[in-house]
């Protein structure tokens, strides 16, 4: 099983950097990158000369090509030497054209008459660059200050300054707290290694995909807490995220007795990602607590009046589009004086979770029924069944005691997938009543051609949609140990 288990983890990996490296391609080769400023405010306000270079600096920022302007050229090649290069030295800025073209860059003059040059990446080159940069690990070598040369480097046993417990903290790296632990999932948070997509573009610009996807929302949360200084104060700072800060002020100096000063904030709501995980996992308890007992009372009294019930409302719920269904169950949540839109009254308010979550769960009702009484009606044809009626077994017995531990066998195998995904979000849903969730999050950033945030998501979507397939698969061993995955088939 350990075999299995480790070619299954293998190839799950493989088939996620198949898929992502599939979708880098199609959006940076087939896609005009002038798209990328549709909704950029900033690039509408420039013309001429100032729009060229924002563009190019933009694009080289996002993973386009390799662009070098003027300057860049003349630095390059004479390094301490490029003063007559830089002062339009003809012969100096030839060499340096020269030098660039020899090295596959198509060499381009702005209005001012100053060259540039420009390498688009080929699809090879697109994916190297982007899995180079994707994984990173803090070290005590990473900052380099030349403002602070005598920074100490070393790693250090400290404490949460949140609750006292250990944690590993470094000096030199880009951030202070490496390793640490408090009371929310998963509990063991970690700066040492980190997955870097980039950051947002055009919404959101400057902030990395992943920051933008986990951090809070909505007003920062003042917490009374004590800084490294003694300073004790309300303060929305999350000393834990702290990053190697450059240029620190005096408010910084107040609070911290070192240049670990640019943190990430608390906020008063949860993340994007939280918020859509809370709706969808509280409808996924809903729906199941709801349609298990459904669909066993129907394959228990099958073609009786309460079968016949239920078919009626799985074909009504199948039949209706969802969109139709969301907005007539909306309707009638107004009537009870429930909010039809999430941001009424926010995150606060329980009655802000009610509509969406009783959607989202009826509307995942209807398969679990069919399936389970598909399940347990074929079961009930077996010839185990049929031998447990011979021994004298009564039908309660029966459906309990076999029936019903069979056929839930594959209901099973879905579970991890349902409560993993909860984290995707219900595009539709969260839409009609705007939730700040993750639901529309894939959609309008292939709207706003936001590249780096798309490959972020479709890298999430994928893994935990590969990696809940293998826990499922796994899960069905445990309920049921006559299951294999190990064997052949034939032996």
């Amino acid at each position: 099983m350990k075999k299995y288990i480790l070619t299954r983890i293998l190839k799950s990996i493989l088939s996620i950097f198949v898929v992502v490296s599939i979708i880098i391609v199609m959006i940076y080769t087939m896609i005009p990158k002038e798209k990328i400023f549709d909704n950029d405010a900033g690039a509408k306000k420039m013309k001429g000369d100032q729009l060229v270079t924002y563009k190019y600096k933009k694009w080289e920022e996002l993973g386009y090509l390799d662009y070098a302007s003027k300057t860049e050229m003349c630095q390059y090649v004479f390094g301490e030497n490029a003063a007559d290069c830089l002062a339009g030295d003809e012969t100096a800025l030839n060499t340096a054209v020269s030098d660039f073209e020899s090295r596959g860059f198509t060499i381009e003059t702005l209005k001012n008459g100053d060259a540039y040059a420009v390498h688009n990446y080929s699809w090879l080159e697109l994916l190297a660059n982007y899995y180079a940069k994707l994984f990173v690990i803090d070290s005590k070598n990473a900052v380099q200050d030349e403002e602070n040369p005598d920074l100490e480097r070393a790693y250090v046993w400290g404490k949460n300054p949140y609750n006292g417990t250990p944690a590993l903290t470094c000096s030199g790296c880009t951030y202070k707290y490496q390793l640490y632990f408090d009371g929310s999932f998963p509990f063991i948070h970690q700066n040492k290694f980190r997955l870097n997509f980039g950051t947002s573009f055009p919404i959101n610009q400057g902030v990395p995909t992943l920051q933008v996807i986990n951090d809070g929302q909505g007003a920062n949360k003042l917490v009374h807490q004590t800084f490294e200084t003694g300073l004790e104060e309300d303060s929305a700072l999350i000393q834990t995220s702290c990053q190697y800060k450059y240029v620190i002020d005096h408010l910084d100096q107040k609070r911290f007795s070192d240049n670990y000063a640019n943190c990430r904030s608390f906020h008063e709501s949860p993340s994007m990602v939280g918020t859509s995980y809370i709706l969808g996992l509280i409808a996924l308890v809903l729906a199941y607590a709801m349609a298990l007992p459904a669909g066993i009372s129907m394959a228990q009294h099958k073609d009786k009046l309460i079968d016949k019930i239920g078919i009626v409302y799985i074909n009504l719920l199948i039949a209706v589009p969802s969109l139709a269904f969301i907005f007539f169950m909306r309707s009638i949540g107004t009537l009870f004086k429930l909010p039809d839109k999430f941001p009424q009254l926010g995150f606060g308010d329980i009655r802000s979770y009610i509509m969406p979550v009783i959607i989202l769960a009826l509307l995942q009702t209807p398969s679990l029924m069919m399936w389970l009484r598909r399940y347990m009606i074929d079961q009930s044809n077996a010839d185990y069944v049929k031998f447990a009626r011979a021994k004298g077994l009564s039908q309660k017995e029966i459906f309990r005691g076999h029936i019903l531990k069979n056929a839930i066998i594959p209901i099973v195998n879905g579970i991890p997938a349902s409560i993993i995904l909860c984290i995707s979000g219900a595009l539709i849903t969260e839409s009609a009543f705007a939730v700040p969730g993750m639901g529309k999050m894939l959609p309008d950033a292939i709207n706003q051609m936001n590249n780096n945030m798309v490959i972020t998501l479709v890298f999430l979507f994928t893994t935990l949609s590969i990696f809940s397939v293998m826990i499922g698969d796994l899960l069905m061993t445990v309920v049921d140990p006559r299951i294999s995955l190990t064997e052949k088939g034939g032996d």
